[in-house]
């Protein structure tokens, strides 16, 4: 087969960091090559080198069997590389069409934009994907599964020969990660090598044919695919055994602590929620997108309050119809989008710990940055969180770390019911492990928490009971149960087994 890309010996410094040790890397058509990695393990920093935004400072690099010397962004696309991001770059303003037309076509200053072959154009793209988005929506106007499917209709329509895709499900519902399958297998079909991103290892399996794993920002390894198991890709990846992945409860539950009966919210749409949770223990909640678990946080949050039903915490009937009401009662919410509702990613990692209990640590009302710091130096050691200082701002850290910061806030408050939103979502096998630590010693502490997660695995492996969602409603509480009974539940599929 012929080799489309070809790294040798990559190597990239920013400072007196080594992002890069020297990675090797090679990508043939009709390839499928995931690569694979935890946070900080020159993952990013490699995509920068073969889409001419890093300039290498040593090692080689092929495109097509010639030799490219210096590779800039437009040189990068003019040979046929695109890049799949996981948070899209369109014009919020524009239309799909306008977008698609724009990256497709070059116009000069008297060129007419012929519209009616741009919408064409999109529809025949967008069709192909099996995409069912207007070419006349405003960008603005999708969600972000919707705008990642518009990336990819302009990558296909550029005739791009290597196609890069950076977590490009991380935010898809599961009829479109089976449509962006489909495209995947019939790029690879059509003789396109795809470079494949992904901390989901299912998604290798079912995907890739080889698999490249960087650590430290070296490639220690490239293998078949079908030659490898999870533990064995995990070992790669860390460096080690990972077996406490979903560490076992070793404590008593204790008394019923978050009762809730004949809850609903119309704004929500939820309707006659009855379960408890209690002390000690994770009930882990389960359904497809859009089955209402986000809604259900919200509405214990107060962020949406409800309008019917109630809810009692230590046998106390609250009243919640406002975060601040919501955490003076002891509950604490980490939602699903950190980088937008998680952590501030220009403030200091301190200030991001502390911000949610000022009147904890900061008495009368008056600021003290040592009391700040050392509230945050206790944060860092009890959940070992990596950063560079606590000065350091909350975009500067990995995606694992970040969410642990966005925990550390919370458990600041001395909550005794934790609401967990996608905790692991986008964050490798290690970060993923040590969460799952945090998780299990924090219910072992008494404390009451509410896992919501789209990872199957993830559930079956954390809950101590599960519950699961449809349609606004919880269908199914589950003392045990495997994968098929929670699918079904979910589905709603009649062959729901006791």
């Amino acid at each position: 087969m012929k080799t489309l890309l070809k790294l040798t010996g990559i190597k990239k410094s920013f400072g007196a960091v080594r992002a890069l040790k020297g990675v090797s890397f090679e990508l043939v058509e009709g390839e499928v090559h995931a690569l694979l990695g935890e946070n900080g393990a020159g993952k990013s920093t490699l995509i920068k080198v073969i889409t001419g935004a890093h300039r290498p400072d040593g090692g080689a690099i092929e495109v097509g069997g010639e030799e490219i010397s210096e590779l800039t962004p437009a040189k990068a696309q003019e040979l046929g590389i695109a890049c799949i991001y996981q948070q899209p770059a369109l014009f919020p303003d524009l239309s799909v069409a306008e977008n698609i037309g724009l990256r497709l076509e070059k116009l000069g200053i008297f060129k007419r934009v012929g519209w009616g072959d741009w919408r064409q154009k999109a529809e025949e793209l967008l069709a192909r994907i099996g995409a069912e988005i207007s070419p006349v929506a405003e960008v603005s106007s999708l969600s972000m599964p919707e705008q990642q499917l518009v990336e990819i209709a302009c990558a296909l329509g550029s005739g791009a020969r290597i196609v890069i895709m950076d977590e490009p499900t991380a935010s898809l519902t599961q009829k479109e990660q089976h449509l962006l399958f489909k495209v995947v297998r019939d790029l690879r079909a059509q003789g396109v090598g795809v470079v494949y991103i992904s901390h989901r290892l299912e998604e290798i399996f079912a995907l890739a044919d080889r698999v490249t794993v960087l650590r430290d920002g070296e490639s220690v390894g490239t293998n078949p695919v079908n030659g490898l198991n999870e533990s064995q890709m995990i070992r790669l990846m860390v460096g080690r055994d990972v077996e406490t992945i979903y560490p076992q409860a070793e404590h008593e539950l204790g008394e019923v602590l978050l009762k809730v009966e004949s809850l609903s919210c119309a704004a929500s749409g939820l309707e006659g929620l009855n379960f408890q949770i209690r002390a000690g223990e994770i009930f882990g909640l389960a359904g497809l997108v859009g089955a209402g678990r986000t809604e259900l946080a919200r509405v214990l949050f107060g962020i949406t309050p409800a309008d019917g039903g109630s809810i009692s915490l230590n046998r106390k009937l609250l009243e919640i119809s406002s975060p601040r009401q919501a955490i003076l009662h002891g509950i604490a919410y980490v939602p699903e989008d950190r980088r937008k509702h998680g952590v501030i990613l220009e403030m200091a990692a301190a200030e991001n710990m502390t911000m949610a209990s000022h009147s904890r640590w900061f008495k009368g009302g008056i600021l003290r940055k040592g009391i700040e710091t050392e509230a945050g130096r206790e944060f860092v050691e009890a959940l070992g969180i990596k950063l560079s200082s606590l000065a350091a701002p909350g975009g500067s850290l990995s995606g694992g770390n970040q969410q642990k910061l966005s925990v550390a806030r919370w458990l600041a408050t001395q909550p005794k019911l934790l609401i967990l939103d996608e905790p692991t979502q986008g964050v490798d096998v290690g970060a993923k492990g040590e969460i799952h630590r945090i998780v299990r010693d924090l219910a072992k502490q008494g404390m009451a928490v509410l896992m919501i997660s789209s990872d199957l695995p993830e559930i079956l492996g954390m809950s101590d009971r599960i519950g699961v969602m449809r349609g606004g409603k919880l269908v199914e509480i589950f003392e045990h149960a495997d994968a098929e009974q929670v699918m079904a539940a979910a589905l709603g599929s009649e062959e729901v087994k006791a």
